[in-house]
């Protein structure tokens, strides 16, 4: 299987980056709305508790500022 990347359609090569634009946007309209973001992983449907979110935000980017 070829790397999406390597598609011939610009369209197809962009779609990685605007997926990730989505979740992120999802990640923060579920944080600011104080509600569950639900998640397939590993084939099983995952709810994400907004305050996890805002958790895993701030420790991320505390290791941003601190260069990692």
């Amino acid at each position: 299987m070829r790397d999406i990347q390597e598609a011939k359609d610009p369209d197809l090569r962009a779609c990685s980056t605007a997926m990730r634009r989505a979740a992120q946007a999802a990640r923060r309209t579920a944080m600011q709305t104080g509600t569950n973001l639900i998640i397939v992983k590993e084939g099983k449907l995952t709810r994400i508790p907004a305050q996890a979110l805002r958790e895993s935000a701030v420790t991320r980017d505390s290791q941003d500022s601190a260069g990692v």
